[in-house]
């Protein structure tokens, strides 16, 4: 694993997730890396400190300052070559974003060097609620990563967002990051407002970049390969580069994102993207219905095949004189299906590549399914449609149009995105 041999500081908050301290201790250790803790005075209530302690092979700090001397937050922050704050609770979200300088966790995280993790555990409301997800936005404009929460059943009996992140999976995350992104062992810092602009405006500008923060969206993006036999299938010219920038560009701001991606050479790394990749229309389906109860809304960006072959040939087709005739049956439409369970809170963008009669067609299309708006373009246009960086589109609702200039399609993605959240 690329976490062997690494300093790990593990910063463990008070909740009842604290827990998985343990779990995720062990895991950190099993990996080759080492592990010193840190705890606030209320995780101790949740999990004892000589158990950490004993799992780590490290003495335990709770405090800056123990009744007899100091321990040195300086020092354990250029120790290390990561730090994780897992369970990471609302106040301690608080105390990070706003330099409450407390307990150790703090005074240790405010001083340290390297990459930060942070993996908050809280009820779905507390969760939800804006001051936190406020503080979510500040720690990650800050440069630190955020270990997102998971769906489930919480402690208080309720069900939703909130759980923290499974053990297995934070160490997944840290591992992914040593092994694919070069380090230079320093924190990226906030760029603040001049002081003629003052804190406030500072607050706002971060808000304006988030506006997606605590919105769940769904993106379907790429082509489908519908098998012929077991060497040839029907599919299109999708590269999958439009939904993936989409994908991308609502994590950056705030979103947390499922991108349900068909088969392409092109793939995404970003932060706040959950990529689940799919082969077939009916697979693409099944996890976008899957899906779609969960999310604040969905942007169908792939290039689904309407149909398949009804018969899959067991063995390769062989050439024989004469024509060959394969008979299709149609695809599942996911848009229709996703409109059709729309909710009030749900908002549903749709594509249209059309090459005749566009408006008409796109407004049917917006109809049928229950769309909020179509992002409509044609491939006869200089620069658009398949295997383009770039893309012209036009926004249709029931009631008007609005065109865009050609522009690279990272550019679309937050033309699209500025719309979506009109609508919210």
């Amino acid at each position: 694993m690329s976490i062997k041999g690494k300093k790990i500081i593990l910063g463990v908050s008070g909740s009842i997730a604290a827990y998985k301290a343990a779990l995720l201790v062990r895991g950190l250790i099993k990996g080759g890396a080492e592990v010193k803790v840190l705890m606030t005075r209320a995780a101790a209530d949740f999990i004892s400190p000589l158990t950490l302690a004993t799992l780590s092979k490290n003495e335990v700090t709770t405090s800056v300052h123990n009744g007899e001397s100091w321990n040195n937050h300086v020092e354990l922050g250029l120790w290390a070559d990561a730090m994780i704050i897992a369970p990471a609770t609302a106040t301690t979200l608080g105390k990070m974003a706003t330099a409450i300088c407390d307990n150790a966790i703090v005074a240790v995280y405010l001083s340290a060097r390297c990459p930060i993790f942070f993996a908050p555990a809280m009820d779905l409301d507390m969760w939800a609620h804006p001051a936190t997800q406020r503080n979510v936005a500040l720690l990650k404009t800050y440069g630190n990563h955020l270990i997102d929460v998971g769906d489930g059943e919480l402690a208080s009996g309720l069900s939703g967002a909130g759980r923290l992140a499974e053990p297995e999976n934070i160490i997944t995350i840290l591992d992914g990051y040593f092994s694919g992104r070069q380090q230079n062992n320093v924190k990226p810092k906030l760029a603040l407002p001049s002081e003629t602009e003052g804190a406030v405006a500072g607050v706002k500008d971060i808000r304006r970049e988030q506006d997606l923060l605590g919105k769940r969206i769904l993106v379907t993006a790429g082509p489908t390969h519908e098998d012929l036999d077991p060497v040839r299938y029907l599919g299109n010219r999708s590269t999958g580069r439009m939904g993936i920038a989409i994908a991308e560009a609502a994590a950056a701001r705030g979103a947390r994102v499922d991108l349900i991606l068909g088969p392409t050479n092109l793939s995404t790394t970003a932060e706040g993207v959950q990529v689940l990749a799919v082969r077939t229309a009916r697979e693409m389906h099944a996890a976008s219905v899957a899906l779609w109860p969960k999310a604040n809304a969905a942007i169908l960006a792939a290039a689904v095949a309407d149909y398949r072959p009804k018969n899959v040939a067991k063995q390769k087709i062989k050439k024989k004189e004469g024509a060959l005739s394969v008979e299709l049956v149609r695809n599942p439409d996911i848009a229709a299906e996703l409109g059709q369970d729309k909710k009030s809170h749900q908002r549903l963008v749709g594509f249209a590549l059309e090459t005749n009669d566009e408006l008409v067609n796109a407004r049917r299309k917006l109809v049928s399914k229950n769309l909020d708006f179509i992002v409509l373009n044609s491939p006869s246009d200089e620069g658009t449609g398949f295997g383009h960086t770039t893309n012209r589109v036009q926004f249709v609702d029931a009631t008007s149009v609005k065109p865009f200039d050609l522009k690279e399609k990272t550019a679309v993605a937050d033309d699209i995105l500025n719309e979506l959240v009109t609508r919210f």
